[in-house]
């Protein structure tokens, strides 16, 4: 898959983000902070010719002699790590929760095997066949951090501070958000996928929660006194734009927490939440299957589905979307003699 390099693009003192002109699985943002003598990625995109190109970019935006030295890895799912192999010499770091996700998610290698042989017919052959089908992972092999931590963690990429703390789990149980003093910026990863009326996003899909959890780190990236928010996924962000997605957030969770009362099941409150349609312009609205069981795995201490398991719930619902769109369409009329 080819990315427009034009979507490198500066967002302050050479600090750079790279905005995949697509919505969808596996697109996410990425972020090369530039000095004299090193340079830090903060992710990497999905697979080695996403992260080839944006090595390239990064090249052309690098002083001679300068490579990057470090990534910083906001989290463990596969479109955010799994690039770092093509910087083989960078040191990777993560926190130490993170290690128990990567576990948890296929190998590159062993989903690269899931899509490419797995039924079409079938709703979770099909959807991975969709969504991840563009990718190229048959080479690509695991990525292991090199450093791990909790609590707190600064780094300086040449006179630029850089500050990474770990959060409760979020969107995953390991995430962290990057913060950039000197630029005010932060890195969020996936605890914001980000939306505005110019460029629609796409619903979120969290691992882990609760959404109370994902609500404060929002809160606390809010906090830092930063301007500018780069999501896990969707354009760029202001202040505003992070409180407007604390509102989701809330919807959401509110929605949850009332369905599980009266004993809705968490697949059928998800269902119930995607037909109430309180934001139509974003994609992928089967997501919210991840999203609301995982929310309800909190109130009821049920224990967490195999990854498989949970695509193919988000699978067969986006059957059903798909079969109840094209039901509505209306049919041609047929000429009488």
């Amino acid at each position: 898959m080819t990315i427009n390099r034009a979507n490198v693009s500066a967002i302050a003192e050479d600090l750079y983000v790279w905005l995949p002109p697509k919505r969808g699985w596996g697109l996410a943002n990425c972020g090369l902070l530039v000095s004299e003598t090193t340079a830090l990625w903060i992710d990497t995109p999905y697979d080695p010719s996403m992260a080839g190109e944006f090595l390239a970019a990064s090249r052309r935006l690098m002083p001679a002699g300068v490579e990057v030295d470090r990534v910083v890895v906001t989290h463990a799912n596969g479109d955010h790590l799994w690039g770092a192999g093509v910087v083989p010499d960078a040191e990777v770091i993560a926190t130490r929760e993170a290690l128990e996700h990567i576990h948890w998610e296929p190998t590159p290698q062993q989903q690269h095997a899931l899509v490419a042989d797995s039924d079409p017919d079938s709703p979770l052959g099909g959807y991975l066949k969709e969504h991840f089908g563009r990718f190229d992972w048959s080479a690509t092999d695991p990525v292991h951090p090199d450093t791990v931590f909790t609590g707190e963690l600064e780094l300086r990429i040449g006179r630029y501070p850089v500050q990474i703390t770990s959060l409760p789990a979020a969107h995953t149980g390991g995430d962290l958000m990057v913060h950039l003093p000197h630029q005010r910026a932060v890195f969020t990863g996936d605890v914001i996928f980000s939306s505005t009326p110019e460029q629609p996003g796409d619903h979120p899909s969290h691992w882990a929660g609760p959404l109370e959890n994902v609500i404060g780190a929002c809160e606390q990236a809010l906090a830092t006194g930063a301007e500018i928010f780069v999501p896990g996924h969707g354009p760029v962000l202001d202040r505003a734009g992070v409180r407007e997605h604390i509102g989701y957030l809330t919807y959401v969770r509110d929605r949850a927490h009332s369905l599980h009362a009266a004993g809705i099941p968490a697949l059928d409150a998800a269902r119930r939440v995607i037909a109430e349609q309180r934001h139509p312009e974003l994609g992928l609205p089967e997501r919210l299957v991840l999203t609301v069981a995982a929310e309800y795995r909190h109130l009821d201490g049920s224990a967490t589905p195999g990854v498989l398991d949970a695509m193919g719930q988000v699978a067969l619902v986006a059957r059903e979307l798909a079969e109840d769109a094209a039901a509505r369409i209306p049919r041609p009329r047929t000429a009488r003699n």
